[in-house]
């Protein structure tokens, strides 16, 4: 249990401090939200609990064709922000986001990798 507590306060100290820091700065806080640190401190609690490389190894690789489809929404937030103000754009892009996850996962089936 207390293994399972560290880490839920790690990950979420990763959070705070990319929050915190955006707070100061733009563009100090995108970049470090920008650095995959989730996924690296994911990746890091695999080894940790003794998972197999073949199951920390699928986890990075289906992280790399998870993120692509999220990458319209940095493009879209921005723009709709002035227009529909921030819960209205969050849902939006939201949406976005799936579509793009939804029309990726069919164009990748065609070259043999199964997101869904």
């Amino acid at each position: 249990m207390a293994w399972l507590v560290t880490k839920y306060l790690i990950t979420a100290a990763v959070v705070v401090i990319v929050s915190e820091v955006a707070k100061r700065s733009d563009r100090l806080g995108g970049l470090i939200a920008a650095l995959p640190l989730v996924t690296v401190l994911a990746l890091i609690w695999l080894q940790v609990e003794r998972q197999s490389q073949t199951k920390i190894a699928n986890h990075a690789w289906y992280t790399f064709w998870y993120v692509i489809p999220t990458l319209p929404m940095f493009l879209a937030f921005p723009a709709l922000l002035p227009r529909l103000g921030f819960w209205p754009t969050l849902a939006a892009c939201v949406l976005i986001t799936l579509v793009c996850f939804g029309l990726f996962a069919l164009l990748l089936r065609r070259f043999g990798i199964n997101l869904l």
